[in-house]
């Protein structure tokens, strides 16, 4: 068996792990700490210091949501949502929440290890330069802080993560795959996600200091322009 190393924290009745999962996960260098309720998981959050975040969103204690916003604001530690399947719209919402992956419950053990593994996977292919600057951004990535044109902007960790795969590649075209492999660590997703993201970080960049450095190269992905013309 791998040596446990890293480290993964289920909150909720149905993110809590059954013996065969805590199984599944170890032998992936993984170790599982459980949680029945935000209460509890929240603290254990702080004590345990997870390397990923398995997040039922239908709590007994606290609107799962809220656990999400929480979460988020203090770290861009991965986040898996899981929901029920009958609100398809809470998918969506978790994502756009700040959730970087989401599954419908019931989830087999084995989709779930392999959701887990890509975020972790992912956190290692953003082994990157503390502070990436250019014309347009000042990215630092130990603060979780992003400035356009001086303008300090708030990016959910999937949108921060994208404007630094996209500063890390200037001029570079990236095509969906790419980006799901840089930004998810994975390409379980559709590209249609890559093109929703996309769009919000455009939106944001646009509000907050008027600028676009993002092209669509129709058929192909995207390429990140940083100077200003």
């Amino acid at each position: 068996m791998s040596e446990l190393v890293r480290k993964a924290l289920a909150i909720g009745a149905g993110a809590d792990a059954s013996d065969s999962l805590r199984s599944l996960l170890g032998g992936a260098g993984v170790a599982l700490v459980g949680a029945l309720d935000a209460s509890a998981g929240l603290k254990a959050f702080y004590a345990e210091r997870p390397d990923v975040v398995v997040l039922d969103l239908d709590l007994p204690d606290l609107d799962g949501f809220k656990v999400l916003g929480a979460l988020r604001d203090l770290s861009d530690v991965p986040v898996l949502a899981l929901t029920s399947g009958a609100h398809g719209a809470d998918r969506i919402r978790a994502l756009r929440a700040g959730a970087d992956d989401c599954l419908t419950r019931p989830a087999s053990e084995e989709e779930m290890l392999a959701r887990i593994e890509a975020l972790l996977r992912r956190v290692r292919l953003h082994d990157v330069a503390p502070v990436l600057e250019d014309e347009y951004v000042h990215i630092d990535h130990p603060r979780h802080r992003v400035a356009v044109l001086g303008i300090e902007v708030e990016l959910t960790p999937i949108e921060f993560r994208m404007l630094a795969t996209f500063a890390g590649h200037p001029g570079r075209v990236l095509s969906h795959g790419q980006l799901l492999d840089l930004v998810w660590g994975d390409r379980i997703r559709e590209r249609d996600e890559v093109k929703l993201y996309v769009s919000y970080l455009r939106r944001k960049l646009a509000e907050a200091a008027a600028v676009d450095p993002v092209e669509t190269v129709r058929g192909v992905g995207y390429r990140y322009r940083p100077r200003r013309i």
